[in-house]
């Protein structure tokens, strides 16, 4: 802030331009709140498995990363795991109140919502009822999914009518120097893009060759009663199309030098290079790497691993870089005037 009176300037420091404004905090807190305590929800998850599979702490963490270990604890999926974390890391900058928080909580609504939606589609039929109710902690279950729709409703309801924050905000499009500007946007968008490119070829490639027909694969991406038993485990086909979906969305938005986007980019850009380490980590323990380079398809999915690998790196690397700097905003601005005046 900066206010002429007789000759005085006053230079105070416009309120925290990270944190939300204080009409909105209360939003904020509500969103966080919900996806704290669904990562808590599915934490607890999968402490219970880890209790009643019988193995150890150790154990499980191995089996975070070793896809083939022998003896690994069965807890949830490598889908689920990522997506717990990313709800607890995004609960606490959601409670704190700021600004970046938004498009991450806002991703992590939408997915639970599809989520959600899909669920309920599967309750519609008798037969998937039944076998709900005849579920091991079917209750237990039908609260975590009661509570997923309730954190998706919440944080859209709260976050979405917010708008994109004001366009002057350091690392905006409108502030000079910003340190999300648009080459690094893009940068992360086209990595987004060719991401979202090759997990399409390869969902085309894979399940839905595997369910048999293009329509089987799209009515199990929309009906939980398609696939099987019920669970908190996300089908492979609803997997597969979300990934292709969030990846082609976030990296359009990335293009388009969408610089509010930047934490749901790291958000979903750490749950994808998870994923692909756990790929990698499989190719490391087992011959398969080996075997793969027998033929060219193996070949064309090293190449595209290792493509996944170094791209998500990258996007994680771009969107986490701190927003300002010695040189960004109004402070960079400054320094600037005050070089070129000497």
């Amino acid at each position: 802030m900066a206010m002429q009176d007789d000759g005085a300037v006053d230079v105070r420091p416009d309120p925290d331009p990270a944190r939300a404004d204080p009409a909105h905090r209360g939003r904020y807190r509500a969103a966080g709140t919900c996806l704290g305590l669904l990562g808590l929800a599915m934490a607890c998850w999968t402490v219970a498995g880890v209790v009643q599979g019988g193995g150890g702490l150790w154990d499980f963490v191995e089996g975070l990363f070793h896809p083939a270990l022998p003896g690994a604890v069965p807890v949830l999926g490598p889908y689920e795991w990522a997506f717990t974390a990313a709800f607890l890391a995004v609960a606490g900058p959601a409670l704190a109140g700021r600004r970046a928080a938004r498009a991450a909580a806002l991703l992590l609504g939408w997915v639970l919502l599809a989520a959600a939606v899909r669920e309920g589609v599967g309750l519609c039929d008798a037969a998937y009822r039944t076998r709900y109710v005849t579920a091991t902690d079917w209750g237990w279950l039908l609260a975590t999914r009661c509570l997923g729709l309730v954190t998706a409703l919440v944080v859209l309801g709260a976050l979405l009518p917010l708008g994109d924050g004001r366009r002057g905000a350091p690392g905006g499009p409108g502030a000079p120097g910003g340190a999300w500007r648009r080459r690094p946007s893009r940068i992360c968008g086209v990595l987004f893009l060719l991401m979202g490119v090759v997990q399409l070829a390869w969902t085309v490639r894979g399940p839905v060759l595997a369910s048999g027909h293009a329509g089987r694969f799209l009515r199990a991406v929309v009906d939980a009663s398609v696939p099987g038993m019920p669970g908190l485990a996300a089908a492979p086909e609803f997997a597969s199309a979300g990934a292709v979906l969030v990846l082609l969305t976030l990296g359009a938005l990335a293009w388009g030098a969408r610089w509010e986007v930047r934490s749901a980019l790291l958000a979903y850009g750490a749950v994808q290079l998870y994923l692909t380490v756990r790929s990698v980590v499989e190719l490391a323990v087992t011959d398969y790497f080996n075997r793969s380079l027998e033929t060219s398809q193996g070949v064309l999915w090293l190449v595209t691993t290792a493509y996944g690998l170094a791209a998500m790196t990258s996007v994680v690397v771009l969107a986490s870089a701190r927003p300002g700097g010695p040189y960004c905003g109004a402070r960079g601005e400054g320094l600037r005037t005050a070089a070129a005046g000497r």
